[in-house]
């Protein structure tokens, strides 16, 4: 990264992309974003005596970061597994078209299904890869059965069942 009145700027913008790239962050901004990935729940006295910045200070950033969006929320990871009957599928989906209004289309109905807890349009043999949490494999093939029945243009859905996980709740690099 290079910096600009010390400032990060990412390596990719060009000087007349910087009004668009605002905000940027200097060092202390990243150490808080670091520090709040790790742990969301730090009190601002400890985030503040980790970065170097008076409590007033530090929280002044912590809540400028929010208002800027590059903080988007807080969450608890839960432990679904201990609550009820769990199944992880990652899910690869592809469309027969590839228009605009196919993808707005099927974004609009994955945001309806509460058992599809992440998806992401990608590049590559698929186009979008979801991440569903059911109950059992009766319940994925209702599911899935629903998707490609449905007008959504599905062509074709791959499915990954997770055995476990291998790392969960990675914090970005930064």
């Amino acid at each position: 990264m290079g910096c600009l009145n010390g400032r990060v700027k990412p390596k990719n913008l060009r000087r007349e992309d910087l009004v668009a790239a605002e905000p940027l962050v200097d060092r202390i901004d990243l150490k808080i974003l670091a520090a709040l990935q790790g742990d969301g729940r730090i009190t601002n006295q400890a985030l503040s005596e980790l970065v170097g910045l008076s409590p007033s200070a530090c929280l002044a950033r912590v809540r400028r970061l929010e208002a800027t969006g590059l903080i988007e929320g807080y969450a608890a990871r839960i432990a679904v597994e201990r609550i009820r009957p769990t199944v992880v599928i990652f899910a690869e989906v592809t469309l027969t078209r590839h228009h605009p209004s196919d993808f707005a289309a099927f974004e609009s109905y994955v945001l309806s299904v509460p058992q599809i807890v992440e998806a992401s349009q990608v590049s590559g043999a698929f186009d979008y890869l979801l991440k569903v949490a059911v109950a059992d494999m009766r319940a994925w093939r209702e599911l899935s059965d629903l998707i490609l029945n449905s007008d959504l243009g599905v062509a074709k859905i791959s499915s990954h069942v997770m055995m476990k996980p291998a790392k969960t709740g990675g914090a970005w690099p930064l």
